[in-house]
């Protein structure tokens, strides 16, 4: 039994290092998009204005790219979130305001591509739970600085 255990850790070593390597050797291939076009169009895209594209530009930072998570769409490197940063950027060049772009990205991925998600029903848990830890804290000190005295 043990024997078989080391050997399949030995095996799952060995691959875990091929795969590194192949991803090592691949580093070109790791974050390009299978579209060119899209890339093209996202590091080429042009505006009308200085205000279209300083408005474009903070409000991709303000979401959160869904597949790296802590990153924003300008940070991220991901195939979505150059989709996303070119949707973000042509909604905003059409004329759509803020609002509506964070509304038709929330209908598509959830208040997940949010950094500061909206305080409803849904995300109560979120922003009061930190506050009720706080709270369960306080009492808790206070417990124990009363039986130690």
């Amino acid at each position: 039994m043990k024997h078989s255990f080391k050997s399949l850790l030995y095996l799952f070593c060995l691959l875990s290092m091929f795969s590194v390597n192949a991803a090592l050797d691949n580093s070109n291939d790791l974050f390009v998009s299978a579209d060119k076009d899209v890339i093209e169009s996202v590091e080429l895209f042009e505006f009308t204005s200085q205000e279209q594209q300083k408005q474009a530009i903070e409000l991709a930072k303000r979401l959160r790219c869904p597949q790296c998570q802590n990153q924003n769409l300008i940070e991220s490197n991901s195939p979505i979130a150059k989709d996303l940063r070119l949707t973000v950027y042509q909604q905003i060049k059409a004329g759509k305001s803020e609002e509506e772009v964070i509304a038709f990205m929330t209908h598509r991925f959830g208040d997940f591509v949010l950094y500061e998600p909206p305080l409803n029903a849904k995300t109560y848990v979120l922003w009061l739970l930190p506050l009720l830890l706080l709270v369960v804290f306080c009492i808790m000190a206070v417990n124990s600085v009363r039986r130690n005295r």
